[in-house]
């Protein structure tokens, strides 16, 4: 979190939460009611400040006042930052993927040190390359082929991933 986040947190301890103002798209962007946000530096400063509490909402640390995120998928959204490594939607590395599922439409989520992580649709293509077996049947093994490990890929419905997981997806005050 940064300095001047924690210096208002400090200065303005009673300032209401927000919800329904900011979500968070599939592909990682974040967006408002006007449409997505395309500044890079409120973008890296959202980045920054993202969090979630211990019942699974997650929200922006917008100085004083939690600005509660919507959620299109996960929290995390994941992106090939080169034919190697995986990078959170807010910029950090994801060294360790230690599970994966695909859900009924195709979607693969990624288990990491950041949690569960829906893998950005334009990076799905050069993923399932790494996939082994038979996609088309659905009780059939698939394996994913990530960092030289074998990770066994789980299948699951989409609506079961947030509880499954553990986030709210619209959460409330």
């Amino acid at each position: 979190m940064d300095e001047a986040v924690r210096l208002a947190l400090a200065k303005w301890p009673n300032v209401p939460s927000c919800t329904g103002w900011l979500r968070l798209s599939r592909r990682g962007e974040w967006r408002v009611p006007e449409g997505p946000i395309r500044h890079a530096g409120l973008n890296a400063f959202i980045g920054r400040n993202y969090l979630a509490t211990a019942d699974g909402r997650w929200f922006f640390q917008n100085g004083p006042q939690q600005v509660f995120v919507s959620l299109d998928y996960t929290p995390v959204i994941l992106r090939l930052a080169n034919d190697t490594q995986l990078e959170t939607h807010t910029g950090l590395p994801a060294d360790t993927v230690s599970e994966a599922w695909l859900d009924e439409d195709g979607s693969l989520l990624l288990g990491s040190e950041h949690g569960i992580a829906l893998l950005d649709d334009r990076d799905l293509a050069a993923f399932c390359t790494r996939l082994e077996g038979d996609l088309e049947t659905p009780d059939a093994p698939v394996s994913l082929n990530w960092a030289g490990c074998r990770i066994p890929v789980g299948r699951i419905a989409r609506a079961d991933v947030a509880s499954r997981f553990g986030f709210i997806p619209e959460p409330s005050l």
